[in-house]
């Protein structure tokens, strides 16, 4: 063979191993593979729905970044973040986005936009050019991995408490929004807002036309969110962006204006219930859901509204979006508490006094239980909007005897509020938690 003739032969072998070693790559492959395109349908009864690579697709997700695998096992197709940075967080060697990839999840990848709470002034014209250079950076970076579903154009910008009256607000979102349609035709525009309240969902209807869907979280109020978008004149389509227990600030208090948290059981039949009437109620305009949280945070307490221990077991409420998202429910169910009584439970009890506490939990597969019982001081770095948390500290020489359904604590000698927790495990990674607030006087 001429010399010339074996030297293309060779740079043709090369080529085709570089491209099968780039192809087998972790994250070379997805980035080589078709964007998705997905788009906003609207059916010919009126309503609408998303359309992902030429195929209907209902929102089965869940807000967070972690428990990816437990996700798609249990019917999980989607996943919310908040902060573009997300999507670049590496676990286990993987970023977020390889992970999705992976296991064929689609992300509404949240971009986060200015609170005023946080120093953000929409009439700061330096501040806004740097958000709308920011925006178009991660559109551009992001736009053509085969993950991404929607764009989360920011969450709860306008306040928690806000009624949506600053129509700066909504008029900036919406120069954003036409600037991402036009950088990235394939993917829609989603704002996500705190609550349904009529007055903002028509300032954001009167000024912000070209938004795609309208994202909600909600709590209490979470089953009538559709109804109160209908009130309010929304005709585009909705997603129920964050939902779970009532909220601290929603439910009943003690005399000195502790939140009561619901327990575990509790929780999970408030995620069913909502996820039910949502979906039905909202048929036509509801695309679908996003559970709130699959992890873990400090947000009042540190179980209010995880889905999941710190220590990575799942919890009651997992189960309950399991269902919704299968009909059926997970191989191994978490234990289920059926009582949990103590008399120091919303009271005001003496300094270094004896108590008892007392649950009964039972476990459907009959797995032996552990119980974790803790005293714990009531949260004074209480946050709104989800604002970062400090933990509070424990105080483990509380705990006299504790170590199964029965605890047995001595009552700190410093006056003050505390929690009594009860963390119970079923070794097969189920598990459920209760507390109750008390005072020291």
């Amino acid at each position: 063979m001429p010399r010339s003739n074996a030297a293309a032969v060779a740079l043709r072998a090369s080529r085709c191993l570089l491209t099968v070693i780039l192809l087998s790559s972790p994250g070379i492959s997805q980035t080589m593979a078709a964007a998705s395109v997905v788009k906003v349908q609207k059916k010919s009864d009126g309503g609408y729905e998303l359309i992902r690579n030429g195929q209907p697709f209902f929102i089965n997700g869940a807000g967070g970044s972690s428990h990816l695998d437990l996700l798609k096992e249990l019917g999980g197709n989607s996943l919310r973040t908040w902060g573009i940075e997300q999507l670049d967080e590496v676990k286990e060697g993987k970023t977020l986005l390889q992970k999705a990839n992976d296991l064929g999840l689609a992300v509404a990848a949240g971009i986060w936009i200015g609170h005023g709470r946080h120093g953000f002034d929409y009439s700061n014209e330096a501040q806004i050019k740097k958000q709308r250079d920011a925006v178009r950076a991660a559109v551009l970076k992001y736009k053509d991995d085969p993950a991404i579903l929607v764009w989360g154009l920011g969450n709860e910008m306008e306040g928690p408490a806000s009624d949506g009256k600053d129509v700066r607000i909504w008029k900036e979102l919406d120069y954003l929004c036409t600037m991402v349609h036009q950088l990235d035709p394939n993917h829609p525009v989603m704002t996500v807002i705190a609550g349904a309240t009529d007055p903002k969902v028509r300032a954001i209807a009167a000024n912000y036309p070209s938004l795609d869907i309208l994202g909600v979280n909600a709590y209490a109020s979470a089953t009538g969110v559709g109804k109160a978008l209908k009130s309010a004149g929304w005709t585009k389509p909705f997603v129920l962006t964050e939902f779970g227990p009532s909220g601290a600030w929603e439910v009943q208090k003690t005399s000195w204006g502790a939140p009561i948290e619901p327990a575990g059981q509790q929780k999970a039949g408030a995620y069913f219930s909502t996820a039910r009437t949502v979906i039905d109620d909202g048929r036509g305009t509801c695309l679908g859901t996003y559970a709130f949280l699959w992890g873990n945070k400090q947000e009042t307490t540190s179980t209010w509204y995880g889905m999941f221990l710190p220590t990575g077991e799942k919890l009651p409420p997992v189960d309950a979006m399991s269902f919704i998202w299968t009909g059926k429910f997970p191989a191994n169910r978490c234990p289920k508490l059926k009582r949990f009584i103590s008399a120091a439970d919303s009271k005001t009890i003496a300094p270094e006094s004896t108590n008892t506490a007392k649950a009964e939990v039972a476990d459907a597969a009959g797995n032996p239980l552990t119980y974790d019982w803790s005293v714990v001081s009531e949260s004074t770095d209480r946050k709104v909007g989800g604002d970062t948390e400090a933990a509070p500290p424990s105080h483990p020489e509380c705990v006299v005897e504790g170590k199964g359904p029965e605890l047995t604590f001595r009552a700190p000698a410093t006056a003050g509020a505390y929690r009594v927790f009860l963390v119970v495990r079923d070794g097969k990674g189920g598990a459920t938690s209760a507390n109750f607030p008390f005072r020291v006087q």
